[in-house]
């Protein structure tokens, strides 16, 4: 009798704490969507630059956020920390070591420290530049994104892989709006011209 009361209470406070979390709780949901039970070299390493790339992106805004004050550096940072937990869920799963640091601006993949270091040189320079930074961080994101999952059919790789690119289109939707209406443009380094229209030309999506 005893031991069915304390399973009922451990099974009420799951509940409850489980319940009481808010609609803009930073938790991360990691009921993944029909994960390969094998997953190859290839994928892993892809996770693990995602990873990485989704924290240069995070860092970066961070860095721009307290250097200028701009909410649009400080709403976007909090989605970068949401996709780094996402692409952590896919580690963690598939028991992957975590290759981010929990120091800003390090990296293990020695590309995105270098591209990390010129996009806080070219943020420093003014607001306009940081927003354009912003554009170029999303701009190439989308192109990453597009192409790793290009390169797999794991479902729930794909499932991620897919969110991450909707929430970059809408930063880059908001980036651009910010360079336009500091009277500034902002021209595609990494994906199309014309798949660059299409995302600033449509209204902003709900991802996820």
């Amino acid at each position: 009798m005893q031991k069915s009361i304390l399973k009922l209470l451990i099974l009420s406070l799951f509940y409850f704490s489980s319940c009481s979390k808010d609609e803009n709780s930073q938790s991360t949901d990691c009921d993944l969507i029909n994960p390969s039970t094998t997953i190859s070299e290839e994928e892993i390493e892809m996770l693990k630059f995602m990873r990485e790339e989704e924290k240069l992106a995070y860092d970066v805004y961070r860095y721009l956020y307290d250097k200028y004050g701009i909410n649009v550096f400080n709403n976007i940072s909090n989605s970068e920390k949401q996709h780094m937990d996402k692409v952590l869920c896919l580690l963690n799963y598939y028991h992957i070591q975590d290759p981010a640091s929990s120091q800003s601006g390090v990296f293990n993949n020695i590309d995105l420290k270098y591209l990390y270091n010129q996009l806080i040189a070219q943020g420093d320079i003014s607001l306009v530049e940081a927003l354009k930074v912003g554009a170029t961080i999303e701009d190439v994101d989308i192109k990453d994104l597009m192409e790793l999952s290009s390169e797999t059919s794991n479902p729930a790789i794909l499932d991620i892989f897919g969110n991450l690119t909707c929430g970059s289109r809408n930063h880059m939707r908001a980036f651009v709006s910010s360079i336009n209406t500091n009277e500034e443009t902002y021209a595609p380094q990494f994906i199309s011209q014309e798949l660059f229209n299409q995302i600033i030309t449509s209204s902003k999506e709900q991802c996820n």
